[in-house]
């Protein structure tokens, strides 16, 4: 039971005789040890606005479930390829909802401002078309208007787990942060924050109105810094730049959870999904820039045998007119189903 809890929240494990349980992913490291064990997981390269080891503690117990049966993890004799087509697993991306700035017609990039509230709306709007999509880990970037559309997304899941974001700042940090109830820690879903899925910076943009700086610089200047690929705006980032910081990410420390099973949700924002999307779809340069997403409206993709195949964007009135649901996800909305009726 204790290999297919982590399993569900972490990786592939490794049995260390009495001494408790070893588990890598990636980057990801992870000791369990009997009664009462203490998870401790290592992220790398992430952070908010910061570099370096990530790391944060929680207190878990051997006796967590899940709605629906883990994937048990492969021994370690088992390939890499072997792995990829064992497992299923569900990835939801949603791009935040409007924020005060984007209500301003200002240049957001970096700058950290928090949701409108048809934005609110929106996020919640967003919940509701994901609500019987299981989600083990949210990952968002570490700008609040991404945190808070994760956040109010999930109030809406009928699961009813709780996103805790992990907290990391100091040892004094994640001690205070640590959970001590099992029964709690069982309806808890880890929440990461990453500078690196943060929105593309655009420098001195930033803060000014677009209508009067496609007037001060002229429209096809502003629409080539905005639109196109490779040119970045002055002191700030291109897509290009975009999406090399946030593709790395997500293939270092996102990916290999989606490769062990988990169910992973990803709030971010237009340029840092537009660029996982390129690689997910395989997209040239030329065809990501006409790629645009809508604020508050979930994509879904499945990753099996190695591959990411989309599955629905919602825009259909009904969730039967959205997502082409595979069999594991109809099974698990139907486990749902009966948990709702009893």
């Amino acid at each position: 039971m204790a290999n297919a809890m982590l399993h569900q929240s972490v990786g592939s494990l490794q049995l260390l005789g009495n001494s408790g349980i070893h588990g890598e992913v990636g980057n990801n490291s992870v000791r369990l040890f009997p009664k009462g064990f203490k998870v401790q997981i290592g992220f790398s390269k992430g952070g908010t606005y910061s570099s370096g080891e990530r790391k944060c503690s929680i207190r878990a117990s051997a006796s967590q479930t899940s709605v629906v049966n883990p994937v048990l993890s492969p021994s370690n004799n088992d390939t890499h390829e072997s792995r990829k087509k064992s497992n299923e697993a569900a990835l939801i991306l949603i791009r935040h909802g409007e924020s005060l700035w984007n209500e301003k017609n200002l240049f957001t990039g970096c700058v950290d401002v928090p949701l409108t509230k048809k934005g609110v709306e929106e996020a919640i709007e967003a919940g509701k078309r994901i609500s019987n999509i299981p989600v083990d880990m949210i990952y968002t970037s570490a700008l609040i208007r991404a945190q808070m559309t994760a956040m109010l997304a999930m109030t809406q899941h009928r699961r009813k787990k709780v996103p805790i974001i992990m907290h990391n700042e100091s040892e004094q940090a994640m001690a205070w942060s640590q959970i001590y109830s099992e029964d709690t820690l069982k309806q808890s879903i880890p929440v990461i924050a990453a500078w690196q899925l943060n929105e593309r910076m655009y420098g001195e943009l930033q803060g000014l109105n677009k209508q009067e700086t496609a007037d001060r610089f002229g429209k096809e200047k502003v629409h080539e810094w905005r639109r196109s690929y490779d040119i970045p705006p002055p002191n700030g980032e291109s897509l290009e730049m975009c999406a090399q910081r946030a593709v790395a990410y997500f293939k270092e420390n996102i990916e290999p959870q989606l490769l062990a099973g988990k169910n992973v949700m990803i709030a971010a924002h237009g340029n840092s999904l537009r660029s996982i999307i390129m690689y997910l779809d395989k997209l040239t340069s030329q065809e990501v820039i006409s790629l645009e997403l809508s604020t508050g409206i979930p994509m879904l993709y499945i990753f099996k045998e190695g591959k990411f195949i989309r599955r629905g964007s919602p825009v259909a009135p009904t969730e039967a007119g959205v997502y082409a649901y595979t069999r594991r996800l109809a099974q698990y909305r139907q486990k749902l189903d009966e948990m709702m009726s009893n």
